[in-house]
């Protein structure tokens, strides 16, 4: 029927019409409820927790990955800490008690940058203030930040015990890490190593692999000549002979500066190298080359010809084969300074390839992880420092003492200082540079400051990845074998952590900065070994569970070390990784909750935690610490599974930038949309890769929330007055196509648990959405709208139609809790005032008799006839032959096959017509729309035969005259 009458009669029916009724308007205006939900929610994780409680829910826990404490929410976040929420919100829904406690990571360098900033800007240099002023003003500056944050996601909907967060530099928190730390390092699997480590000057720290990124780079590139003063009886007696030119091994580097660190030249056993005479230069070049005929140098056979083409070299000589076995030389700067005297010998090494460069690797020891081992491996144990913590030439090298690698201050911060040019110049004049150029190349940069760093020989703190555990196993073997026992969503998430952690190095955990949670340990100067003591590491754990970990850097080492003599040992003021700190929540956060370990509150946990979920670069950052900590300390990973998430792009796939200005901000789009768009947007993506959002992606959002913000208004209203005395209750009572509705119900009851379960959140939406569409909204709806809006209230029809939407209503409010909690929330307690909260709820269990395959395939062989019949319908309209659908009474010719579905049925129910013929003939499917040319009743609109066959309701068919009277007698 259409909404108002075209036809006036005697009597004006709308009365007596059921049209649905509502409060709930259609316009979400979700900025300003959402707000007013949340202040009526109050505790919602508490109480979710104690009614959970109260029914002996299993326990599910999600232990939060921590948010860096400074600055607003970002996308990134959003789309983090909502996933969370739909992992804690289903859970719940799905019947568990969910432990899920937000928190902080608050130590690092970000926040230290800002402060010394501050400090800056009044006049103090970092230096001048103490480092427990220092320390007190970046606690105080995370704080602020966690508090912002907290509010942020509490908007976004984000539920979970904020009253009990953690934050890394909680005291107990600070105090938990140490004593973590300590386990590493009584039990022998901590040492202090002398190697090169990835060091940035900008930052004065070392880095961890986590710590890195990688960005497109230019270098210069240099090839430098290695006169060989030395060699063995096996090779030629004329090698060296006075009427030859020296020959010289050629090195070819992109860094410039290491060579005053070099001391040793490293080439590949399996590599074929030849002595070669230069014969000819290139001519009508613009500048005098370095090489001259005569030159002989000993290169390997597969990259020569590079060489000479860079060195200009236009014509030459294979002399011989050469083994470069055996060989030394000189350093190319000793002819400058006597400070490079000594001799360079040759090493066999397996990294060498002659897949580019010259086949020989110029070996600085103090500077390259491949220089380091190789130079160990032969027998050397004094490593050169050359270059200070702020990337400087010690004051000890000769020719370029004070020369910077690179600029740390200033507008040049992170480009090239003086010394590669410095060296260069020098190699020219020692008359050893062959030649040089630039390469652009992908190089290892710091992902805080974004600056480059170097490989820098420094005493650090190591744990080791391969000695032997108590188990037998080592830290690598137990952390692969946990990787293996391990859940990954997606799948993928496994090869990638186990490759990292099969190649990775000792993990470093020490760094040269303020800001963070100390080594709190004292070491042997006698011995360089670190003290055991347990009694020793008690008063420091207690020390700092009380005052903070501040303690360790301003009371005396009197207060720690009881009877040890304090002038026997150096306190250590490193602090550790932030990583270590992070990968160490598990134990501060979940093991004190623990009934094991005699927690009896109201907020149990328990370990390992059923889930870590992040972004796919932890693999290498929390997931990996947290990995390495727990099978360090405990034989196995914190959690039995990982989840990860790709990174928000915008709308054509690019990073987010504001330089840019292509970010979307989540608190614009919580102020402006509601933050159920921004939840309706995580929920519809593919959340497992990269995904884009901005305007128009956020539109398309828009017009699916308002389908299902629409199918749900439709159905409050419909179910109006709705009571239990209406619901009816036996099976076989109900039409073919409320069976359908119900089977569909029992079908995406079961999808929609096991998506859930499996952390499926789009394959939740997606088919919710498109039954709402396709089931409800365009077939079901539009079906029972007349027998709806005209039956009287007591037909089973009216009945059967309203107690299926009532089952509707039910699966849909929970079943989108979890994603659209506020608008879920408004339209649960829009008809249930006095229920408590939607999110309280459980899915309701679905009859297994709903489950109808018959009737299912009935209704799609029923589809594709409709299909053509609206078709049909549609262009009649459009021609002028019919108004609506009303005024039809279509001729459908088809096959046998194609109408048994609808035997048992009234086709012009499922047209939507006043009536309609079903004619058995041909192939196809054909439809004559003919006009209905019965009278029209002025209730329904319908234009049936049986209009005026009541006498007391001339104008009224049958049907609609026995409704009035119902409603005549009821109302009267």
């Amino acid at each position: 029927m259409a909404d108002a009458p075209t036809e006036t009669s005697a009597r004006d029916y709308r009365d007596t019409v059921f049209l649905p009724e509502t409060p709930f308007p259609m316009r979400g205006g979700l900025p300003q409820k959402e707000p007013l939900i949340l202040e009526q929610w109050g505790d919602l994780y508490g109480a979710l927790r104690a009614e959970r409680q109260k029914q002996n829910a299993p326990l599910y826990v999600l232990h939060d990955g921590p948010p860096y404490a400074n600055g607003d929410i970002h996308i990134g976040h959003a789309l983090n800490k909502t996933l969370k929420d739909f992992v804690v919100r289903s859970r719940f829904l799905l019947g568990y008690d969910v432990d899920y406690v937000p928190g902080w990571d608050c130590h690092g360098l970000p926040i230290e940058w800002k402060i010394e900033e501050q400090f800056r800007a009044k006049g103090r240099r970092k230096d001048e203030v103490s480092k427990d002023e220092f320390r007190r003003a970046c606690r105080d500056y995370a704080g602020k930040y966690i508090d912002l944050q907290r509010d942020q996601f509490k908007r976004l909907g984000v539920t979970g015990d904020f009253a009990n967060r953690y934050a890394t530099m909680d005291f107990k928190s600070e105090a938990a890490i140490v004593a973590e730390f300590h386990k590493f390092k009584n039990s022998g699997q901590l040492y202090r190593g002398s190697k090169p480590v990835m060091w940035s000057p900008v930052e004065r720290t070392a880095l961890a692999d986590a710590e890195i990124e990688y960005h497109d780079h230019v270098s210069p590139t240099i090839w430098v000549k290695f006169p060989v003063t030395a060699m063995s009886d096996d090779h030629p007696d004329d090698l060296l002979a006075f009427r030859s030119s020296t020959p010289s091994i050629v090195i070819w580097t992109t860094t410039p500066w290491t060579i005053p660190a070099n001391r040793a030249i490293s080439y590949g056993p399996e590599i074929a190298y030849g002595l070669y005479e230069v014969t000819a230069m290139e001519e009508g070049l613009e500048f005098a080359p370095w090489a001259k005929p005569g030159d002989r140098l000993i290169l390997a056979d597969k990259l020569a010809e590079d060489v000479f083409k860079a060195a200009k070299i236009a014509a030459w000589t294979r002399v011989y084969d050469i083994n470069p076995s055996g060989l030394e030389t000189a350093h190319p700067l000793a002819a400058l300074d006597s400070g490079y005297g000594f001799s360079v010998p040759l090493l066999a090494g397996d990294h060498v390839t002659d897949d580019a460069g010259t086949g020989f690797v110029h070996t600085a020891p103090g500077h390259g992880a491949d220089d380091f081992e190789v130079w160990k491996a032969h027998g050397h144990h004094e490593v050169p420092d050359t270059v200070d913590p702020d990337g400087a030439y010690y004051d000890h090298v000769p020719l370029f003492a004070g020369l910077k690698v690179l600029e740390t201050e200033g507008k040049k911060t992170g480009k090239f200082g003086p010394a590669n040019g410095a060296v260069m110049e020098k190699l020219i004049e020692a008359g050893n540079l062959l030649a040089r150029g630039r390469l652009e190349h992908s190089y290892p940069h710091s992902w805080r400051s974004k600056a480059p760093i170097i490989f820098r020989n420094t005493p650090q703190w190591f744990i080791r990845m391969d000695e032997p555990l108590k188990s037998g196993d080592t830290l690598r073997e137990t952390a692969l074998q946990a990787i293996d026992d391990t859940a990954f969503h997606p799948a993928s998430g496994k090869n990638r952590i186990r490759s990292m952690v099969e190649g990775r190095p000792d993990w470093l955990v020490s760094r040269q900065r303020a800001w963070g949670t100390p080594l709190a340990m004292y070491m042997d100067k006698q011995t360089g070994q670190p003290l055991h003591d347990a009694e020793v590491d008690a008063r420091i754990v207690a020390a700092i569970a009380e005052h903070g970990a501040d303690i360790w850097f301003t009371a005396p080492d009197s207060d720690f070390l009881g009877a040890h003599d304090p002038a026997r040992y150096e306190k250590i003021e490193d602090i550790l990784d932030v990583w270590f700190d992070s990968g160490s929540t598990h134990a501060f956060t979940l093991d004190p909750r623990l009934p094991e370990n005699g927690y009896a509150g109201d907020r149990p946990a328990h370990w390992p935690a059923d889930l870590y979920l992040e972004g796919s670069d932890q693999h290498r950052g929390w997931f990996q610490s947290s990995l390495l900590e727990g099978c360090g300390t405990r034989g196995r990973a914190p959690y039995k599974a990982i989840l990860t998430h790709g990174f928000t792009l915008d709308e054509n796939g690019e990073k987010q930038s504001k330089s840019k200005g292509n970010t979307t901000d989540p608190l614009v789009v919580i102020k402006e949309s509601g933050a159920d768009i921004l939840r309706l947007w995580v929920a519809l993506v593919d959340y497992s890769e990269d995904q884009r959002i901005g305007k128009q992606i956020l539109q398309t959002t828009v017009d699916a929330y308002r389908k299902l913000r629409n199918t749900v208004r439709y159905l409050l209203g419909a179910l109006a007055g709705f009571d239990e005395a209406e619901r009816l209750t036996d099976y076989d009572q109900f039409p073919p196509l409320e069976k359908f509705i119900l089977h569909r119900l029992h079908e995406l009851d079961a999808h929609v648990r096991r998506a859930y379960a499996e952390y499926r959140f789009q394959d939740v939406v997606r088919p919710v959405l498109e039954f709402c569409s396709n089931d409800l909204s365009a077939l079901y709806f539009d079906i029972r709208k007349d027998a709806l809006y005209c039956d009287r209230p007591d037909s089973i029809r009216r009945r059967a139609a309203r107690t299926v939407m009532d089952e509707v209503f039910a699966r849909l409010t929970a079943w989108l809790a979890p994603l659209t909690p506020f608008t879920m929330e408004e339209a649960w307690t829009t008809r249930s005032p006095d229920a408590g909260t939607n999110c309280a709820r459980v899915i309701p269990e679905t009859p297994a008799e709903w489950s109808n395959p018959a009737e299912a395939e009935r209704w799609s062989a029923i589809n594709t006839v409709l299909e053509v019949v609206n078709e049909s319908l549609e262009a009649a309209r459009r021609e002028k032959l019919i108004g609506g659908a009303l005024d039809a009474w279509p001729t459908v010719t088809g096959p046998a096959s194609a109408f048994a579905p609808f035997e048992g049925l009234d086709a012009a129910e499922i047209f939507r017509t006043s009536g309609a013929e079903l004619v058995e003939s041909g192939e196809s499917i054909t439809v004559a729309v003919n006009p209905a040319d019965h009278p029209k009743c002025a209730r329904s609109w319908r234009r049936v035969p049986d209009v005026g066959s009541d006498p007391a309701y001339p104008d009224l068919s049958a049907r609609d005259a026995d409704a009035v009277r119902y409603w005549d007698q009821t109302h009267a």
